[in-house]
């Protein structure tokens, strides 16, 4: 009862955070911000730029993100791309042929390449930086197709001498391609608008989110460059340099497509580490965050729940595993039933993501009734699947906060854009079924009766207060678990 009332107020306590970003990000949306920028119409103030493209085994789509970048409209003479490739397959050889042919048109383009993956994506735009001719590093994931004016909507910004980084929205291909893309937009759509603008609105710390954005190469070297020790090295550097006091610029109104992974195992890879870096980055960062004079109180606040975002995916699991339990003992021990008002604070944490979702979701979107309806469908499938992936994410959550070491394992790119376009033959694909997926399937079965205890718990005719929370339980993990086995995960 005191870890299931303990992890409910944790939840809560986000769900609130989540709140504050709400009215920050309406706020913001009011203001019309003012900053200074460069005047590209004179020459002397178009600095050099270097756009780094840190690529490992990415055959299905280096040929469209070679192509998309050599389209970058910006002025040959102060445009340099690095192409950082830590590949071990036959794409090493098609992409150095690919980048002969792009260097015969006069664009400066360099294939670097490593005897060994050290530091790992880190550990290349490391090396890269090292020998980079521009003042500014604008850097790119291999799924990433910029527009061809986006280095123009980005660049000028930098003219505030304070700005380390310039970070843009992350758009979605193939976003329509299944029910799996439709909740992963959904959820990255929702950090890339509430929690991104209603943190940089107010001063909060943010994140440059590892691709899409431009750093200003003193900055990197200020903040102490990049390091491997995390599996979320974006984060890492990210609040580094906003200790050392540099400010971060977020674009909502730039956005940069990019693909969707469409298998479940993809996006297990991705989740697990976007969610164990997140925990290794609390061990690392929180105490410095705490102890730094020039944050205020507020902003240590939230960086703290931004650090421990992951983290709530334990708690959540946490809240799932116990709440069966928790039902008989609530119905068997009378004298305890007032204690129970507790389970009202996960019925209120979940209307504040419902109303926070609705207006990132609008925004991007649009209002009206039918949107509306639309959305209440996707944050139903998005509430199940997300608590579907809650074992594999609490398990990346305990190794991060333990400390164990895990290798950076990329997650695979299908140049996937329509349903026409087939994933099955992917070379990249893992052939093994993870154990993980053994307990999920248990889990599904665990919720399912957990919807049958409803009907006989008690002696008044059941209780079916958390009926519905089992009920999302059970088809999440069986989405998870289905989907899992069908593609091989």
């Amino acid at each position: 009862m005191v870890v299931y009332t303990g992890s409910l107020l944790l939840i809560l306590m986000y769900a609130l955070a989540q709140l504050n970003l709400l009215i920050n990000y309406l706020s913001a949306k009011k203001k019309t911000a003012h900053c200074p920028v460069f005047d590209f119409e004179n020459p002397e103030e178009i600095p050099v730029v270097t756009i780094q493209l840190p690529v490992y085994n990415e055959m299905y789509v280096m040929q469209r993100l070679l192509d998309n970048i050599a389209k970058i409209e910006y002025p040959r003479e102060k445009l340099e791309i690095q192409v950082l490739d830590d590949s071990t397959d036959e794409s090493l050889k098609t992409t150095a042929l690919k980048i002969k042919q792009l260097q015969a048109t006069g664009l400066d383009i360099k294939h670097i390449t490593r005897s060994n993956r050290s530091g790992f994506k880190a550990g290349a735009l490391k090396q890269g930086l090292e020998i980079a001719k521009g003042e500014y590093i604008a850097i790119f994931d291999a799924d990433f197709l910029p527009q061809h004016n986006w280095l123009y909507r980005t660049i000028p910004y930098f003219k505030d001498t304070e700005i380390g980084v310039v970070q843009t929205r992350w758009g979605h291909i193939n976003k329509n391609y299944s029910l799996l893309t439709k909740v992963q937009a959904f959820a990255l759509d929702a950090h890339f608008t509430l929690e991104q603008v209603g943190r940089n609105s107010q001063g909060h710390f943010i994140n440059f989110n590892g691709t899409a954005g431009v750093w200003r190469r003193t900055c990197i070297l200020d903040a102490g460059n990049w390091e491997g020790d995390t599996l979320t090295e974006d984060l890492d550097l990210s609040y580094r340099a906003q200790l050392k006091s540099w400010k971060f610029k977020y674009l909502e109104d730039v956005e940069t497509p990019a693909e969707l992974p469409v298998v479940i195992s993809a996006a297990r890879s991705q989740q697990f580490r976007w969610n164990k870096g997140g925990a290794e980055n609390f061990q690392k960062m929180a105490r410095r965050v705490l102890k730094s004079n020039h944050v205020s109180s507020k902003t240590k606040i939230h960086s703290l729940l931004h650090l421990l975002n992951s983290t709530m995916f334990l708690n959540i699991f946490l809240v799932a595993i116990l709440s069966i339990p928790i039902l008989y003992i609530k119905n068997e021990y009378e004298y305890l039933k007032g204690y129970f008002i507790v389970m009202s604070f996960f019925v209120v944490s979940t209307g504040i993501f419902f109303v926070c979702y609705w207006y990132t979701f609008k925004s991007i979107y649009g209002g009206g009734v039918k949107q509306f309806i639309k959305y209440i469908g996707m944050f139903f499938a998005f509430f199940c699947v997300a608590m579907g992936f809650s074992l594999h994410n609490t398990i990346a959550v305990i190794e991060g906060h333990m400390g164990k070491k895990s290798d950076f394992v990329r997650t695979p790119k299908f140049n996937i854009n329509t349903l026409k376009d087939k994933w099955k033959g992917n070379k990249y694909l893992k052939k093994n079924i993870s154990v993980h997926v053994i307990f999920e399937g248990m889990l599904m079965c665990y919720f399912g009766f957990g919807m049958y205890a409803a009907f006989v718990v008690g002696d008044q005719g059941g209780d079916f207060g958390l009926f519905p929370f089992h009920l999302m339980l059970c088809i999440g993990f069986g989405f998870v678990f289905f989907k899992s086995l069908t593609s091989k995960a």
